[in-house]
């Protein structure tokens, strides 16, 4: 049974949203989205995590940014534990949890004490590990071998299947290449898109056709690479990690977006470095490109940026209808009566533009509902069936190079001056509105803005917002500008 003092859980929602807006859509989402809170008493939040990796990540990452949130909600709070839900005791002598612990009747411990304890207990836990891999008959190099075992490949993600269109024929054409071999020319090989876009697909493609030629492939999510760089360092295995995973021939990283943390992202630019280096190709893919990716070091930025970089575009009009007319014919193998009249296939690829992921699952619900019903497919049907996925036009995505540019011409400053530390008032206001707009009409972290704003901490940009906010629900002239600005980010 759960025990929570009152308000235990509005202070955890307070919690989490401030969190977002810290860390970002994406960071809060990989990280935070599965925690729970399950007990707030006597000073100790305990907090329970679905994996022991996701609870060694975020305590080894966010231990201190938790600390200072909780403890703005509820200044007694002095510890927090992290635990992994359905996870059994050991029948032993159980070994302190790293957690934010101050000793009993002290005051809260201090943020350097608390890195001291959990480095202390992150010894123990590397122990530990290796000496239960032992007790298997196991080696430091039995589990850095484990990582070339890589991710899934997924069956249907091949070549044959992938539809070209004018939007990824350039990304098409490089994925061949590479996956073809020979000389390395595009290294490395960076792919970004949007969601659904078809970037694991080539990614795929590439590492099945590559492996079925005798290469030695490994394929990876960004965040399947952290999981198996921390276990390494937790089975006293890196050097081993290190000098296996560089002998590959063909690396390939997917979700570039979601690689956090200094250690392991200094690790990734070693090793794209020696694979670089010795002629070994790499391929990134992320959905957006790398000079947008701010988590990351300005070295793995450059980095990636130093190969050839290509971006997939949403499908056009002849692209969508050709994915529709390949995935109908794919369903007939299956469904051999099932039928889609051309007219309903032109209004699905005019209505549902965003990618071919929502193509297939439009073209699913019309199956679904035709084997499920024994009703033919008609425009009608499809106009009910559809009608969420359904949209008139595209919202234009709005970046923070348009805002800055955009509030510099209407205020009459450049762009330099809004990133520079210059305090005058006329170019600290508009400082402040483009900071603003950056949060409110893009999904950037404050962090990710304070970086674009010369490299301005996140509460400097937490302090625009909220003052700009204010101003503008007191000062009616400026909520019209404010709009003003928005509408000439839309158009």
């Amino acid at each position: 049974m759960q025990v929570q003092e009152a308000g235990g859980s509005e202070q955890w929602k307070r919690v989490k949203k401030q969190l977002r807006a810290e860390l970002g859509d994406d960071v809060f989402t990989s990280w935070f989205a599965r925690v729970d809170l399950e007990e707030h008493q006597d000073g100790t939040v305990r907090l329970s995590v679905p994996t022991r990796f996701l609870k060694q990540w975020i305590q080894n990452n966010y231990n201190d940014q938790l600390m200072g949130l909780w403890q703005r909600e509820c200044d007694n709070v002095h510890r927090i534990e992290l635990t992994v839900r359905g996870a059994i005791r050991p029948r032993q002598t159980p070994i302190a949890k790293p957690s934010l612990a101050a000793p009993q009747g002290s005051k809260p411990a201090t943020t350097e004490n608390r890195v001291d304890a959990l480095s202390d207990a992150s010894q123990v836990t590397r122990a530990q590990a290796a000496t239960a891999a032992l007790g298997r008959g196991e080696t430091s190099s039995d589990n850095a071998r484990d990582v070339l075992q890589g991710a899934a490949l997924d069956p249907k993600y091949t070549f044959e299947t992938f539809v070209e269109g004018e939007s990824n024929n350039l990304a098409l054409a490089a994925a061949r290449q590479v996956a073809a071999g020979g000389a390395v020319t595009f290294n490395p090989l960076y792919l970004h898109a949007s969601v659904g876009l078809g970037k694991t697909h080539l990614m795929q493609a590439v590492a099945a056709k590559a492996r079925a030629s005798g290469r030695k492939v490994l394929y990876l999510t960004a965040e399947h690479f952290m999981y198996k760089f921390v276990a390494a360092l937790k089975s006293q295995s890196a050097l081993a990690f290190k000098e296996n995973l560089r002998t590959i021939d063909l690396l390939l990283i997917d979700d570039m977006q979601f690689l956090h943390g200094k250690q392991v992202q200094q690790e990734f630019c070693h090793t794209l470095n020696a694979l670089i280096d010795g002629a070994r190709q790499v391929i990134v893919a992320a959905d957006r490109a790398p000079s947008e990716l701010d988590t990351l070091d300005d070295r793995v930025r450059s980095r990636l940026s130093g190969g050839l970089v290509v971006g997939i575009q949403e499908p056009d009009f002849a692209l969508r209808r050709n994915i529709l007319a390949t995935r109908v014919d794919t369903a007939r193998r299956n469904y051999p009566q099932f039928d889609v009249p051309d007219s309903v296939l032109d209004y699905v690829a005019r209505h549902v533009a965003s990618s071919g992921r929502d193509l297939e699952g439009a073209l699913n619900r019309l199956i679904a509902h035709n084997q499920l019903t024994n009703q033919p497919i008609t425009q009608e049907m499809a106009e009910m069936t559809l009608r969420d996925l359904v949209r008139s036009s595209e919202p234009r995505r709005v970046k923070i190079e348009d805002i800055q540019r955009v509030v510099s011409k209407h205020y009459n400053v450049t762009k330099a001056d809004l990133l520079s530390a210059r305090r005058t008032r006329t170019i600290v206001r508009p400082r402040q509105i483009a900071m603003y707009l950056a949060k409110v009409m893009t999904p950037r972290s404050l962090p990710e803005i304070g970086r674009r704003f010369g490299n301005r901490d996140h509460t400097t940009v937490l302090h625009a917002v909220r003052k700009i906010e204010e101003m503008a629900r007191a000062d009616y002239a400026l909520a019209q500008e404010l709009e003003l600005l928005k509408r000439m980010l839309d158009a």
